[in-house]
């Protein structure tokens, strides 16, 4: 423990500190410091040793002892003739004079310890003010906002705000500092580099067990993913790689002997992986891939085998530059049987980035995005890894090759396994909306700022004043704002230890949300690139970026249509259930409410009620959605089974009305979106803020409605003077949330380093 009555620690203490006062040290701090203190030959050697073991971001000091810092300081400055208005080396040299000789530190070691303070590039005065007590009055705010801005960011940041606070924190750490200057081959090193000080900080591991470096806690996990895609988004996908897809592949499907050997040098980078599923001839398709895993019981091996060139493992994460083992999905084969895809650590390049014997890697190349993420193809010709290399939680082959599995149906085990995905596509839906926050947050203060035209012989109007411009953006910030809260509360269900629903239900709503999320994150970002007009497309103004980095979040952890499908067939495979599970009874009333509600909902004084106070209400925008889902299941249901009787084949009725079910999907999407916004209002104590939120509903349900108002017409649900009528209601709360408009977007709280947008700034926003 240090010594705080030693004059040398005592010139110290100030820098110690400042660099705990917020909780966190970044990496960038720590090395200042550290270099700086190592430097001064004025502490002798153990001494300078102990104080650097205090800047360790990942061994912060205790409460007591950082207390005991703060006393000294404290004590010693009443001591001397030091005020508020002095640095913090002045504070040092002072504190060091106290107790001892007395005698004052040589004019080298204050200078050290002014240049030490510079380095820190932080006001000395404004610490010293707030460490004795006098803190100097707050400036009186400029501009008055229509709620309680940090409230709504408490309310967003839920119950990790810590976390994300942390987080945010270390994103504008200089070493974060983006580098557009970079070709490829350094932009990958960056992105290796900083997921590599992202480890040390131990973020990569929080979704792992305790015993592994982590918390336990995949809602964590995901929430800090979702804070850092407020950064460069190659690094958040190369970090979802290593340290969701192949250490979370690690500890969902290997058993304790895997975690032992592997997951903790997964979690902290020792152990760059992949997470080898895909395959150049079946894409989504998983089921059907072709690499082979041959076991051979005389030497208690597998054997991993590309049996042809399109059946490669494409697009994998980490393969080109960094990964030296790989989880690789294969089909098991042994004893002369075969048993479906299972997952094995395969080793594929050696730490000097050979790779191994009989493995082979390509390049991808470049891309539209995400070149920070060294994409790559494997093939493997007959490589043999140990029997113990399969991970074996859900199935395992002993060591005379008989196969042995606690999930008897070969299609439950293979979704089960696949359920490892459910938690990527939530992640890769939060850190798409992430981005859209991004991009609505540059558009948004732009939009507010910059004016343009106006009544004559009167100043211009901000671009936002106008309503084309209001519409382009403020509902899409409404659904925004509903998707944060349906993602949020789907994480905390997935997450939720002894859940009381299945697996299955969450992970329909999770493609469903990733796919819809995505979807809106692709809209959004073009239309806030499109809204800044020619400032848009600068590349400093990032838009660009976030455009070309999450197209492809549509594709990846499952193709958005692909998932929408799965999400049709698994609403019509349960409405085939509840009517199965019917007697005749049941039946004739299930029949019977539903064309009660129907005959109700399509009353004439319904269908033509247009006055604000309804098309506003809850029970309308809830009774639209519900209705326009369970028609279109209905209607769904009944093309199948005309096409079924008519004779043609499932598959291909399927294939035939693949349009229609879409649809479906995307209406169920909303439905759900617009029922956990609501929860999430309801839940808000704050008059202020529920407000405000109720605001938000209002425009992303009767936006979404008045978007899809061909179809509520054809259904008969409006008639077309209520459609017009919607259209209205529509501007109106445009209108209702314009002045909120740039306090929404900084509720989001993303740090203005991240953004890097130099028209989301003040400076930024002038004529151009």
């Amino acid at each position: 423990m240090l010594d705080t009555e030693a004059p040398q620690v005592r010139a110290v203490l100030p820098l110690l500190y400042v660099a705990w006062a917020d909780g966190i040290l970044t990496p960038s701090e720590a090395e200042t410091i550290r270099t700086q203190i190592r430097a001064q030959d004025w502490i002798d050697e153990s001494t300078r040793d102990e104080i650097c073991g205090h800047l360790d971001p990942q061994s912060p000091p205790t409460a007591t002892q950082y207390f005991r810092w703060v006393r000294a300081l404290k004590e010693g400055a009443n001591e001397t003739s030091v005020t508020t208005r002095c640095s913090l080396a002045e504070l040092g040299a002072a504190v060091a004079t106290v107790g001892g000789d007395g005698a004052a530190l040589p004019e080298a070691s204050r200078r050290a310890l002014r240049d030490i303070e510079e380095a820190l590039g932080i006001d000395g005065e404004e610490v010293v003010s707030d460490l004795l007590g006098e803190r100097p009055e707050p400036e009186a705010p400029t501009v008055e906002v229509p709620f309680d801005v940090e409230a709504l960011t408490a309310l967003l940041d839920g119950e990790h705000a810590d976390l994300r606070d942390r987080i945010r924190t270390l994103l504008q750490d200089p070493v974060f500092e983006y580098r557009p200057e970079l070709d490829t081959p350094a932009y990958r090193e960056q992105v290796l580099h900083w997921c590599q000080l992202l480890a040390e900080q131990g973020l990569g591991a929080l979704g792992y067990p305790e015993e592994y470096g982590g918390e336990g806690d995949m809602e964590t996990f995901i929430t800090a993913f979702e804070t850092l895609a407020y950064h460069d988004l190659s690094m958040v996908i190369k970090f979802g790689v290593q340290f969701g897809l192949f250490g979370g592949s690690i500890h969902r499907l290997g058993t304790e002997r895997h975690h032992d050997e592997y997951l903790e040098r997964a979690g902290t980078l020792d152990l760059p992986g992949c997470f080898a599923m895909t395959e150049w001839d079946h894409g989504s398709n998983v089921r059907e891939l072709e690499t082979t895993a041959r076991y051979d019981p005389a030497a208690e091996e597998f054997v991993i085998n590309t049996p042809h060139d399109g059946a490669r493992k494409e697009w994998i994460g980490n393969a080109a530059a960094h990964g030296e083992m790989a989880t690789v999905f294969a089909q098991l084969q042994t004893n002369g049987e075969e048993y479906g895809v299972h997952a094995f650590l395969v080793p594929i390049r050696t730490e000097d980035g050979t790779p191994m014997p009989r493995v082979r890697i390509e390049d991808c190349g470049e891309k539209m995005g995400l070149n920070g993420v060294d994409n790559g193809r494997l093939w493997f010709d007959k490589v043999r890894i140990p029997r113990e290399n399969m991970l074996d939680r859900h199935a395992s082959v002993a060591p005379d090759g008989s196969y042995d599995s606690p999930i008897p149906s070969p299609g439950k085990r293979f979704f089960t396994m696949l359920s490892t995905l459910v938690g990527g596509r939530i992640s890769v839906a939060r850190a798409g909306l992430s981005a859209a926050k991004s991009g609505l947050t540059i558009a948004v203060r732009y939009g507010n700022r910059r004016r343009q035209f106006g009544p004559k012989d009167e100043p211009e109007v901000p671009l936002l004043n106008y309503r084309t411009h209001k519409r382009r953006l403020l509902p899409r910030l409404a659904t925004t704002y509903a998707l944060h809260f349906a993602l949020d509360d789907l994480t905390a269900r997935f997450a939720a230890k002894g859940r009381s629903e299945s697996l299955d239900t969450i992970e329909a709503e999770a493609n469903a949300l990733k796919a819809y999320a995505t979807w809106h994150t692709t809209d959004s970002l073009q239309e806030a690139r499109e809204a800044c007009g020619g400032q848009g497309y600068r590349a400093d103004n990032r838009i660009g970026r976030l455009k070309a980095d999450t197209d492809v979040f549509t594709t990846f952890e499952g193709d958005n249509t692909v998932l929408m499908l799965q999400v049709a067939k698994g609403l019509l495979s349960d409405f085939q259930r509840e009517f199965r599970d019917m007697n005749l009874l049941g039946m004739a009333r299930f029949v019977a409410d539903k064309m009660a509600r129907q005959v109700s909902e399509l009353n004439p004084v319904v269908t033509r009620k247009t006055d604000p106070e309804h098309l506003r209400s809850l029970d309308f925008q809830q009774s639209a959605f519900e209705y326009r889902a369970d028609h279109m299941l209905q209607s769904a249901g009944q093309r199948l089974k005309r096409r079924i009787e008519d004779g043609m084949e499932p598959f291909d009725a399927f294939v035939d009305v693949q349009d229609h079910l879409v649809q479906l999907a995307h209406a169920e999407a909303e439905r759900v979106v617009l029922d956990r916004f609501v929860d999430a209002v309801r839940a808000v104590d704050d008059d202020e803020l529920q407000r405000t939120l109720t605001a938000l509903r209002r425009l992303f349900a009767l936006s979404r409605i008045e978007t899809d108002l061909d179809w509520f017409l054809e259904a008969g649900y409006v008639t077309s003077t209520k459609a017009k009528a919607i259209r209205g209601a529509v501007n109106e709360l445009c209108d209702d949330v314009r002045p909120q408009a740039e306090a929404l977007v900084d509720a989001f709280a993303i740090p203005d380093s991240c953004l890097a947008a130099p028209i989301a700034t003040q400076e930024g926003a002038g004529p151009v």
